[in-house]
């Protein structure tokens, strides 16, 4: 039986929002007689989106009221659900800029999204914009959640946990990748069809469907359970969902035989801490000591890949334009019948439904459900939703190693995000000190201080 509810969608008009969560929301026949409130600065692109909706609402024969708004203050009235997909852009420009910014002074990251230097001017531009929309909530809406996307995500989540009364959780599809580890190795044993051209798990759009098409055969086989911090996450079990057998072994068996140049990060990883890392080269090596040393240049060895941001920023048009001609009617739309919202309608149907769901990996704060990380940080672990909320599932200690590694990454967050509200250059300093991508104090607070002077106009805590 439907039943009505409230969601807000802030940053609704990016084009991966407009492709997923969006058409997952309006073909769910519970959401039915639902409101959805559309939010995006881009009026252009709020266009693109509140259009898409009118024809999905149209053609599914969905029933929801639908309203598009410049901004979030004049939709949050009555929500229950605020899902956050917003970005301080242009992201790849900018992302681009974290990234290079460190090399005048000598510090090369691998990835410079959510960790490293990078992840403090990421999370930091974003600070204000989501603190805003939070405390925003607390006036109009104080029982709704607050389901984040933005990245870094456990920065994120952090801010709006310690820093204002909102429920927050935290959703990423990385746990995936696990299965399709898994899948790859288990194949002959799961009756996996492999299909070529799968080379690693770092962000290459030319593989993404070769490894979609490994996920959609082994999600209903396998039971894999993980835990750890986003994009640092650690697999705890692997089972058998028909038998219930236990096939971490054969898997760390068949991973020790394959090709040694196959995510060759995460294989040293794993010799060393006897336990797999979930997120694969790209995302794991953020968070490491041992992949920045420029003599060295690990990220040579390990054959780390960075982002390849001017490629993604036309696809971003690409999809833009995509979306623009389905809201038209020129394009065909029954391919969002099969999108995933990475969690988010399972979460709002089974909270507003008093449902009950599993969910294979959230970001909540840690009530003990990892008990060796600190309390009230943001961990991920899977979670059970039912009317009543997200109950994060307790999985108990990490590998005591392993939860140095997770903690460190913790308390740099923490910090960054103190620094970040406070517009506390001290603790901005601290918080890249503490970073393990930096090795030298001079050159940590030359980053600093040019990551200030060029985002002076995302920053203006830092210069009042």
């Amino acid at each position: 039986m439907p039943f009505p509810t409230k969601v807000v969608v802030i940053g609704a008009g990016s084009a991966s929002f407009g492709e997923n969560t969006l058409s997952a929301l309006m073909r769910s026949p519970l959401l039915k007689g639902s409101r959805l409130a559309l939010v995006d600065r881009n009026n252009q692109h709020l266009e693109i989106v509140r259009r898409l909706a009118e024809r999905l609402n149209r053609e599914w024969n969905s029933e929801i009221h639908i309203t598009s708004h410049l901004h979030h203050k004049e939709a949050l009235d009555g929500a229950h659900f605020v899902v956050s997909a917003i970005e301080v852009g242009p992201r790849e420009q900018l992302w681009k800029s974290d990234f290079e910014i460190p090399l005048k002074y000598g510090i090369r990251q691998p990835y410079a999204e959510n960790g490293g230097p990078g992840g403090f001017a990421h999370a930091a531009r974003n600070v204000l914009p989501v603190l805003e929309i939070a405390r925003d909530m607390e006036q109009a809406c104080p029982q709704a959640w607050f389901i984040n996307f933005t990245n870094p995500m456990v920065r994120i989540c952090d801010l709006v946990n310690r820093y204002t009364k909102i429920k927050v959780v935290g959703l990423c599809h990385q746990i995936f990748i696990a299965y399709n580890f898994v899948g790859m190795m288990l194949a002959k044993e799961l009756g996996i069809d492999l299909p070529e051209g799968i080379t690693g798990m770092q962000a290459d759009v030319k593989e993404h469907a070769a490894r979609e098409q490994v996920l959609h055969q082994v999600l209903p086989l396998l039971d894999i359970r993980a835990a750890g911090t986003n994009h640092f996450s650690w697999i705890l079990s692997i089972r058998r969902r028909d038998t219930g057998e236990n096939l971490y072994p054969l898997f760390t068996e068949r991973w020790n035989s394959f090709n040694p140049q196959f995510e060759p990060l995460t294989r040293r990883v794993f010799d060393a801490f006897g336990i797999f890392p979930v997120p694969g080269d790209t995302h794991l090596c953020e968070y490491l000591p041992w992949v920045s040393d420029p003599v060295t240049k690990p990220w040579d060895k390990y054959n780390l890949r960075l982002y390849e941001w001017d490629l993604r920023a036309e696809m971003r048009e690409d999809s833009m334009a995509r979306l623009a001609s389905m809201a038209d009617g020129t394009s065909p739309i029954d391919g969002l019948r099969d999108t995933d919202s990475e969690g988010a309608l399972e979460l709002i149907e089974n909270i507003a439904g008093a449902g009950t769901h599993y969910h294979l990996a959230a970001n909540l704060p840690n009530i003990g459900q990892i008990s060796n990380l600190p309390l009230n940080s943001i961990i991920e672990t899977p979670v059970l939703v039912d009317g009543e909320g997200i109950h994060p599932v307790h999985v108990g200690p990490l590998p005591e190693p392993v939860a140095e590694l997770c903690r460190r990454e913790l308390i740099v967050a923490q910090i960054g995000i103190d620094a970040a509200v406070t517009g506390d250059r001290q603790k901005a300093l601290q918080c890249l000190l503490l970073d393990p991508v930096i090795t030298d104090f001079e050159a940590a607070k030359a980053v600093l201080e040019d990551y200030l002077t060029t985002y002076k106009v995302y920053l203006p805590q830092f210069w009042q």
